[in-house]
């Protein structure tokens, strides 16, 4: 983005001070003071400390001028450029959604209890085949993130696909309204946050908020098969768009081959055209019709849609393989983990090909509530010995799962458990266990840093030389 100050005070009801500013040039937007770069609108946020403190730092990485909330007027800046506004937080989404309305590009908003971000990219992939794209990156997919995401769109950009995630209800509605999108996706309805919400049928009422800013013309693209999603009231009226498994749908799989690391399947709306999706696991094929549904309300060719499935720019540690330093092959999936997630992975995982013993390590799934304990021992259905063949478990409600595996698993041999804090436990054990072939499945919510785990595996030992 380009915009000058006075046009930013305009557009946040702000008062910018200096006036003699209001030609100075911002040509990015951040809340982090080290991770802005130069030309840079600081905006001040609240957090575990006052974001307005954090200013020196802001300029010492190249901010131009800041946002400030009026309560701080006495205490902002007589030598550097700040927007007098009454919330911070809240002039970032009003600038959003004017810079938004200025670019004006087809907005794509993507949310779901699983794959959304995957979703996201793989959309991403198919619209850049005929378009100019901006998508989400990383985890701005919140009140914070969504209108960063909009900044940072080139004024080129002709659609914007953007991920919503949600903890709480009216959270989907705030972004919805601020993005108003012109096709609103939901991936599916899980587990994911049920502590918050009690049950998935109040999850899935918060995520149908993401439809109550669309576009009049809009469209609404779900997961057909999903009960607490199809003929849902809505509070707009959108033309609705299906996928799935079943029949019913207007786009459904005719046939899926797993391979070890692709998928590839036909549809029905465009028989014997087959598609090849650079990931493991059939559930990924949902999230790939959720894709070529966006792509075909956009009119993008099936031929562009193929070059765009195969060839997509992931998020990392999304079902991610890398190749550990003992030979081994590590699948890492660790940003985020539910009961549905894990199942699914873990039913991918089974069918790969390897020459050796294969090895899951699974971490909390957080934000069960009170039927944690439970979603994790039933978990011990989905693990066959003559699969999986060594166990390692993270995590207090992962003692569940270690107590459901002891008939099926020899504790300390093939089942192991360990805390959140045993990590380097962990990682010494597994070490030993693993040999050249060997194939080893990370799952675990993010809060359980199993990342540290995979950086270990792959990260050669450092030799010392005396």
């Amino acid at each position: 983005m380009r915009m000058k100050l006075d046009e930013i005070a305009r557009a946040v009801d702000g008062t910018l001070q200096p006036a003699t500013a209001a030609t100075l040039e911002v040509t990015s937007v951040a809340f982090d003071s080290r991770k802005l770069s130069a030309g840079a609108l600081f905006v001040p946020l609240q957090g575990d400390r006052d974001g307005h403190d954090y200013l020196p730092s802001a300029i010492d990485h190249g901010a131009v001028a800041a946002l400030w909330a009026t309560t701080r007027a006495q205490s902002a800046p007589a030598d550097f450029p700040v927007i007098l506004v009454a919330d911070p937080l809240t002039a970032l989404q009003q600038l959003a959604q004017y810079y938004l309305a200025k670019i004006n590009p087809k907005v794509v908003a993507v949310t779901g209890s699983n794959g959304k971000t995957t979703t996201k990219d793989l959309i991403a992939s198919i619209v850049k085949t005929s378009f100019n794209v901006t998508k989400t990156q990383d985890n701005f997919n919140n009140e914070i993130g969504v209108p960063i995401t909009i900044l940072a769109m080139n004024s080129n950009t002709e659609v914007l696909v953007i991920e919503m995630g949600m903890d709480r209800p009216g959270q989907l509605h705030r972004l919805s309204e601020l993005v108003t999108p012109d096709i609103a996706v939901i991936t599916m309805i899980g587990e994911a946050h049920i502590e918050f919400f009690g049950t998935r049928a109040k999850i899935a009422e918060a995520k149908l908020e993401i439809t109550d800013g669309l576009q009049d013309d809009g469209f609404f693209v779900y997961d057909g098969d999903e009960p607490l999603l199809a003929n849902q009231q809505l509070a707009t009226n959108p033309q609705r768009f299906t996928f799935g498994r079943q029949g019913t749908n207007d786009i459904y799989p005719t046939t899926i081959t797993e391979g070890d690391e692709s998928t590839r399947f036909e549809t029905n709306r465009w028989q014997d055209f087959e598609f090849v999706l650079p990931l493991i696991g059939s559930y990924n094929v949902n999230n790939a019709l959720a894709a070529l549904s966006v792509g075909e309300l956009l009119k993008i060719t099936p031929a562009k849609m193929r070059e765009g499935l195969a060839n997509p720019a992931l998020t990392s540690n999304r079902a991610e393989w890398y190749e550990g330093t003992q030979g081994e092959r590590i699948l890492s999936d660790v940003y985020n983990s539910n009961p549905t997630a894990v199942t699914a992975v873990l039913k991918a995982f089974e069918t790969t090909k390897t020459s050796g013993k294969r090895i899951v390590v699974l971490g909390d799934m957080l934000e069960l509530g009170k039927d944690a304990p439970a979603m994790h021992a039933e978990l011990a259905a989905d693990f066959d010995p003559e699969q999986i063949a060594m166990v390692f478990l993270v995590g207090t409600n992962m003692a569940h799962l270690f107590t459901a595996l002891m008939d099926r698993y020899q504790p300390e041999t093939t089942l192991f458990h360990y805390t959140s804090t045993q990590l380097p436990e962990l990682i010494t054990t597994l070490q030993q266990h693993i040999a050249p072939g060997d194939e080893v499945l990370l799952k675990g919510s993010h809060g359980m840093h199993l990342e540290k785990v995979l950086h270990a595996l792959t990260t050669p030992p450092t030799t010392t030389i005396d």
